[in-house]
């Protein structure tokens, strides 16, 4: 089944990959507005996650990726490719997108997710229910133990940082960051292979 799933994605035409991405998150928001106002019992309950007025969602939201993305570099040099590879999926998904275009989305997907599992998730049932849900949902990597373990990782540690700062925004840009570095490397590979390729 997930292997099918994979080759579905691999099937849609780019303008289909783009809109399902974008149905997709604004799935994922709708359900989190609403779970919100079943789970938080006030307004003020519900703003104190969105509170931007320290420094700390800058500086943890920065080095949490930074973390991420160092250790996500060193993985790729020192572990096999297929233990890394997820179909290519991402691929499928960024090559083709300008980098502009990748901003929008990384930004989309971070607000979304983030206000999901974070905000709404980890605030009403905790972090390890938040986490587990998390790396469910990007169910493409069950099979591959490596992508998982990454991925339930890269999730707690948001959930850590979370806890440690009581803003979402932090966990967002955290988030942000970690998915435009991975996507721009992606749209920078495709366009080197074009180039290379040409000549």
């Amino acid at each position: 089944m997930l292997k099918k799933q994979s080759e579905q994605i691999k099937e849609l035409t780019d303008k289909e990959i783009v809109i399902s991405l974008y149905m997709t998150q604004l799935l994922i928001f709708v359900f989190s507005c609403i779970l919100s106002l079943f789970l938080f019992n006030s307004y003020n309950e519900f703003k104190v996650m969105w509170d931007l007025s320290s420094v700390k969602v800058i500086y943890y939201g920065v080095s949490v990726a930074a973390i991420v993305i160092v250790i996500d570099y060193v993985l790729m040099k020192v572990l096999p490719v297929h233990l890394l590879d997820d179909g290519g999926v991402n691929d499928k998904i960024f090559k083709n997108r300008s980098i502009p275009h990748i901003v929008i989305l990384t930004g989309i997907i971070a607000i979304s997710e983030e206000f999901l599992f974070r905000g709404v998730i980890q605030t009403n049932y905790g972090i390890w229910i938040a986490s587990i849900i998390f790396a469910l949902l990007h169910f493409r990597y069950v099979t591959k133990w490596v992508l998982f373990t990454l991925v339930i990782s890269i999730s707690f540690l948001l959930g850590i940082v979370y806890e440690l700062t009581d803003s979402l925004y932090t966990t967002i840009l955290a988030h942000f960051i970690i998915d435009l570095v991975f996507a721009i490397q992606i749209r920078l590979k495709f366009i080197k292979g074009v180039r290379n390729n040409n000549e």
